[in-house]
């Protein structure tokens, strides 16, 4: 980890009441002009007032007291390391309210953050709209404010914009005037509740909408680019739904007289919660009939219902500081999957969020680089750091644990209490512990302290002590899981308080038994278990752990696999924890390899999609050997024909949403594989759907674009990319942006990196289409990462400060497996700090010492083992 920045919180002696804030966003000019009259409690008499401020101009300051003295300010200044402004007077203000007027101007500026500009087409056109991102710590660029969670306020907002544009804020309109610049309006929004800075929004611009309203007559829009209303209709189905769901399982009525949801042309992350006013990138909340695909549609239910639930969760009740971050996105993670289950039954949601949430988080916890869930975080660049899958999906993960180990009925019943006690207040990650301990009994806060504030998470051992024709006692022990066992440290290895069940051939849904398990080792007897039945540790994968079984345990769950009499998330958890065993050095890989035959007749997506991550972290392992790697894929596209088979190409009517997403992964891996018959299917598709002959089915585009450039030249690239140009929808731009960096030959690599920086890739999506490059092949992994080298201040200067800066080095490094290149990654980010990225550079480094670890452990077996099956 980098240095960490000198920081102080802000002082307390004066604090915001409301904030009566006037923008005018001058968007032709890229600037906005402001003044804010600031009711303030002055706790102890003082002659400056300390705010935050971050690239505002500010030209006047005045203070008010309740008495009507008013006093000029004396001097401004500025500390822009702490993203702070001074404001002194010559005389000392009084104990008391007053009001804190301040004249201003900014930039709306392209960096996705603070009050920003985001462009968007009509009819050919190049357009600007005004958006905000406030969160985390950029409220401050758009207005002098005390920009921490804690401090919170009531708001009255006024923006004065061109007549035909929308303007829209977190509240309703309650007045709307010519301004005396006749082309003008000012709109006026009724004061919000009490609340964060962070969660404060405007958007300027123009759009569509379609409406509904929940059964208690709340209004809820959903705006979407000019033209594409029948595209917000999906999301606000969801909206209307999710809503009234929410309030009746928090018991808590939503508290604001509307909810819109609106897509932003520009936007960095996926969504924001602002109350009332939610933003959202367009492919998370746009739906095209036609051709928007089943994952698509799933994402957009997640997302949607993921924003939703930090109405509560997050804007009513609010963390005290970044520290606890994880209380807004770890809960409204969890949340998500509740809800899009209850609108979306046939999605089959929670098995989906063990091979992606649990899995996502699960892997990252697993190295020496992880943090814990609670981090202490000071600057706001280490805050940026901690929005990763340890604070959303590792967060979720442990309270999905939580919500299992204590009962649903517990559950609501303690997060009611602990939203009511605390509504428009702050809260730590104890307080909930304690209103989820007060309804369950159980002491949820001695539990779940060993999971929130220390890194990482066990590994269970689980062997046979003794059995009879009717019993078997187990032995259970823990110890602390490491990615890569070489880097094991000495000492007494962490304890985590786990609750584990076991599942049985008996009792194959249903708990047979469940302890908590608090020290190193305990003993566990499960009853009416026959000699020859499997046992399963963790069935349904909740407990945030991984499992080693002993041989003969191994042993009996493998045919419950083949026969698929041991459920989908179990079948799922147990391939999962093989790998990571594997992986880490405690297994050998070709355990994993010979497991994986017992899943040739699987039929379950969510399995499949975690089994067809692995196979490609493996691929990318044997990029150290080209024979070895031809002989895997040969044996995978073995493994995958069965299914493929199946499935076909062509949808068959009335099948479910997990089917169409299964035929598009299978099309997918066996195209990159190298099959014959589907690369020639994909080509003929593609060239029918170009002609117009019959259209690609949405669920298929991506895996058929793959193909065709994987195992093309220059022309099936510039047909891709000529098709980019011409499709509207946005979905469609990201498909294809995120398939052409499959290209193999070094000349088409360099093409497709290229057009990445051009203004034809939206700002939002250049990292996307840049990594995409880097993880197809080793040609690509390689010119990519010269290409981020040569144009890494370009990039830096981009992205720096948000998640995807994150993503660019982790997409574009972690690949190799050699020290060579690992010192040269360090060495160039030494001599390039990426702010806010500090962290993903040495878990990147981290990941690739492990892979070369692994390799030199494993890679002679693996090859022996694949030769083997090759005969």
């Amino acid at each position: 980890m980098a240095t960490k920045k000198p920081f102080s919180r802000l002082p307390t002696n004066v604090l915001p009441i409301n904030y009566n804030l006037w923008l005018k966003p001058c968007i032709e000019e890229f600037t906005f002009d402001g003044k804010v009259d600031i009711e303030v409690d002055v706790k102890e008499p003082t002659a400056e007032v300390v705010m935050n401020s971050m690239d505002i101009k500010i030209s006047s300051v005045t203070y008010c007291q309740k008495d009507m003295k008013i006093f000029e300010s004396s001097a401004i200044e500025f500390d822009e390391s702490q993203e702070k402004v001074i404001i002194k007077f010559a005389s000392t203000l009084a104990q008391g309210s007053g009001v804190l007027s301040i004249l201003f101007k900014g930039e709306l500026n392209d960096k996705m953050k603070g009050f920003y500009r985001s462009r968007y087409m009509v009819d050919g056109e190049a357009r600007y709209g005004a958006v905000t991102q406030f969160e985390a710590t950029d409220a401050r660029r758009s207005f002098p404010c005390w920009d921490e969670p804690a401090l919170k306020a009531t708001f009255d907002v006024t923006l004065v914009v061109p007549k035909d544009r929308v303007a829209l804020s977190n509240m309703n309109v309650i007045s709307e005037a010519d301004y005396f610049e006749k082309e003008f309006k000012v709109v006026k929004y009724a004061r919000t509740p009490i609340m964060s800075t962070y969660l404060l929004a405007f958007v300027v611009g123009e759009f569509d909408f379609v409406e509904g309203k929940t059964p208690k007559g709340l209004p809820v829009r959903v705006y979407t680019p000019l033209g594409k209303k029948k595209q917000g209709q999906f999301a606000l189905d969801v909206a209307v739904k999710a809503l009234p769901y929410y309030e009746d399982y928090f018991n808590i009525p939503y508290p604001l007289p509307k909810m819109d949801l609106i897509a932003i042309a520009d936007f960095c992350a996926g969504a924001m919660e602002n109350w009332g006013l939610v933003t959202y990138r367009e492919s998370a909340l746009l739906i095209d009939e036609d051709n928007s695909s089943a994952h698509a549609r799933q994402w957009v239910s997640l997302v949607v219902c993921h924003e939703l639930a930090h109405q509560w969760f997050g804007n009513l009740v609010t963390m005290e500081w970044w520290t606890h971050l994880w209380l807004n996105e770890g809960f409204a993670s969890f949340m998500e999957y509740l809800a899009t289950d209850h609108c979306h039954p046939k999605f089959d949601i929670w098995t989906q969020f063990v091979s992606h949430d649990y899995m996502r988080g699960i892997d990252l916890d697993a190295l020496d680089n992880s943090h814990p869930i609670e981090v202490p975080v000071g600057h706001p660049e280490e805050i940026d750091e901690i929005f990763d899958a340890i604070s959303y999906s590792k967060g979720a993960s442990v309270i999905r644990m939580l919500h299992n180990w204590i009962g649903d009925e517990n559950f609501r019943k303690g997060m009611h209490n602990y939203l009511k006690q605390h509504a428009y207040k702050n809260a730590f990650t104890e307080d909930l512990w304690d209103a989820l301990g007060d309804a369950s009994g159980k002491p949820v806060r001695d539990v779940m302290g060993s999971w929130t504030r220390q890194m990482g998470f066990p590994v269970v051992s689980v062997t046979v002590k003794s059995r009879t024709d009717n019993s078997v006692t187990l032995k259970l022990s823990q110890k602390k899981f490491y990615a890569n066992q070489k880097t094991i440290k000495d000492g007494k290895s962490p304890m985590w308080s786990i609750p584990i069940s076991f599942s049985t051939y008996e009792s194959p849904s249903k708990p047979v038994k469940d302890v908590l398990l608090k020290d190193e080792t305990m003993e566990v007897t499960l009853e009416n278990v026959a000699k020859t039945s499997w046992i399963k540790a963790n069935p349904g994968t909740y407990g945030f752990y991984r499992v080693q079984y002993s041989h003969e345990l191994l042993e009996l769950l493998l045919p419950a696999i083949k026969d698929k009499s041991l459920p989908e998330r179990d079948r799922l958890g147990f391939e999962n924890d093989m790998f990571a065993l594997a992986a880490s050095g405690i297994a050998p890989t070709t355990d994993f390899l010979d497991a994986l035959s017992a899943y040739e007749n699987e039929t379950n997506y969510s399995v499949w999609c975690d089994l067809d991550a692995n196979i490609g972290s493996l691929s990318v392992l044997l990029w150290n050997d080209e024979d070895a790697l031809n002989k895997f894929k040969k044996y995978i596209l073995s493994l995958y024909d069965s299914t493929n088979t199946t499935l076909g190409w062509d949808p068959q009517s009335g099948e479910g949403h997990l089917t169409a997403m299964l035929r598009s992964l299978m099309i997918r891996r066996v195209g990159r594989f190298g099959c014959e018959k589907t690369i020639a299917e994909a080509n003929k598709r593609f060239e029918n759907h170009l002609n117009q002959k019959s259209s690609i089915v949405a669920d298929l585009r991506s895996p058929v674009y793959s193909t065709i450039v994987s195992h093309g030249g220059p022309g099936e690239l510039d047909k891709l990319l000529e098709l980019h140009e011409k499709v509207d929808l946005h979905e469609e731009k990201e498909r294809i942006e995120r398939s052409v960096g499959s290209v193999k030959k070094p000349e088409l690599i360099t093409k497709v990196l290229d057009f990445a920086m051009t203004d034809k890739v939206r700002s939002n999506d250049k990292v996307f289409m840049i990594g995409s490059a880097a993880i197809s092949n080793p040609i690509g992994r390689d010119i990519t990462w010269e290409f981020v080298k040569k144009n890494w201040e370009k990039l830096h200067d981009m992205f720096k400060g948000s998640f995807l800066i994150n993503r660019l080095v982790q997409m574009t490094t972690e690949n190799y497996s050699s020290e060579q290149k690992a010192a040269e990654i360090k060495d160039f980010f030494e001599k390039n700090p990426p702010i806010g990225a500090e962290r993903k550079v040495q878990q990147s480094l981290e990941n690739i010492r492990r892979r070369l670890d692994w390799w030199k452990r494993d890679g002679k077996s693996i090859s022996e083992w694949l030769s083997a099956k090759s005969e």
